[in-house]
């Protein structure tokens, strides 16, 4: 029999949907997959119910609907800083995992190298290797998550064609500040990178702290490809409703790679999605405000159990400490958790280029009866989960 091909040898399915199936096998509370178990607005699912009975069930524009592409450049340019051609420079995608990844195969070629930061979320280092290039990893000092600027230059220093940057992080809850993504911009001004820009929780982001936009930097407009999604800002995850903004000789080439990689998004839901992009900015607050409550609920519940843990500054992620409990294997931990203590986790080490075993990840996009009943079942830990040796965080 032929061979199959070498390019997914390196790495395996995706462990955070694998622990969701875990998690449902053991009926634990899914706290691994970041999905909330919330309704999207009513004003969205209302438009959706009208559309089921309107003349939108064929192919629309393969780069995306007209009129959603208005509202995504009408939107997006209040946010950007700069006038959004509709038509020109912008591509809308099956979720942000296929713009990020049609993002790739358009400014990659096999043997390119691309800076990725770590920790990251699993698809970048998998989307590099599909598309044929190298991925350089360049950490995140804990606790602050931090980078030094001898270590990216260096990593500039080795040629890269791009630098992929989530923006706030997953699974950090990093936010970039203007300074760090200045250093950024520079570095890739000088070494001549691109910057992909994964920004899905840009409107999850926890006082003081802003997001900015790469692309709004000066002079990196012209090399910077934003991609995001509708997943998780309107709580729609199941719509897969991407997009990709970028100048237009980028865009030219990635509806070309979209075309031929899924054709189209799906046309009912860009319908119905139009409602949300029109909203005004009374709404994001609300989003804003909603998820510090869940954050501050779960934080306060994590401190009271007594599990060291990070504070996010966006997204909606945090990483628990678990190294009192001595495991040779966080997959094997948190298996061990969904069974035992009826919650579902991430293990830390499918984030990490480093050799960290002792992290695990928890989401709060939850239902506030969600988070306490997992809080809750949390609490008991220490006598459900059997102490082994213990070793340091990092």
């Amino acid at each position: 029999m032929p061979e199959i091909s070498k390019r997914t040898e390196t790495f395996t399915d995706s462990v955070i949907r694998r622990m969701t199936r875990i998690s449902l096998k053991y009926d634990a509370v899914n706290l691994s997959q970041g999905f909330p178990d919330f309704k999207p607005p009513k004003e969205i699912l209302k438009r959706l119910s009208e559309v089921a009975n309107e003349d939108f069930h064929q192919y629309s524009i393969t780069w995306g609907a007209q009129n959603f592409r208005e509202a995504l450049a009408e939107k997006q340019s209040a946010l950007m800083g700069r006038e959004i051609d509709p038509n020109r420079e912008i591509v809308v995608t099956c979720g942000s995992t296929e713009a990020m990844m049609a993002a790739m195969m358009t400014v990659t070629n096999p043997g390119d190298k691309v800076i990725v930061f770590s920790p990251f979320y699993e698809n970048y280092g998998a989307d590099t290797i599909l598309s044929g290039a190298e991925p350089i990893y360049v950490p995140l000092h804990p606790p602050e998550f931090n980078f030094s600027v001898d270590e990216l230059e260096k990593a500039f220093s080795q040629k890269p064609k791009a630098l992929i940057l989530c923006n706030p992080s997953n699974p950090c809850g990093k936010v970039f500040t203007f300074e760090e993504l200045k250093i950024i911009a520079d570095l890739a001004k000088k070494y001549d990178a691109f910057v992909i820009t994964d920004e899905v929780y840009e409107h999850i982001v926890y006082e003081p702290y802003k997001h900015i936009y790469m692309a709004s930097l000066p002079g990196m407009w012209e090399r910077t490809i934003s991609c995001s999604s509708l997943s998780k800002t309107y709580s729609v995850t199941g719509w897969r409703l991407g997009y990709i903004i970028a100048p237009e000789n980028v865009i030219d080439a990635a509806k070309k790679v979209h075309d031929f990689l899924t054709v189209g998004a799906a046309a009912p839901l860009q319908e119905a999605a139009v409602t949300g992009l029109k909203f005004g900015n009374d709404y994001y607050k609300q989003l804003q405000n909603k998820y510090t409550e869940k954050r501050n609920l779960f934080l306060k519940g994590l401190d009271d159990i007594g599990i060291a843990h990070t504070v996010p500054q966006g997204a909606y992620y945090i990483l628990l400490n678990i190294s009192e409990f001595g495991f040779d294997s966080d997959l094997e931990f948190c298996e061990t958790l969904a069974r035992d203590v009826g919650v579902g986790a991430v293990p830390g080490s499918s984030f990490f280029r480093e050799d960290v075993n002792s992290l695990i990840r928890l989401h709060f996009a939850k239902k506030n009866e969600t988070l306490l009943e997992a809080l809750n079942r949390l609490e008991h830990i220490r006598t459900k989960i059997k102490k082994r040796k213990s070793y340091p965080l990092f």
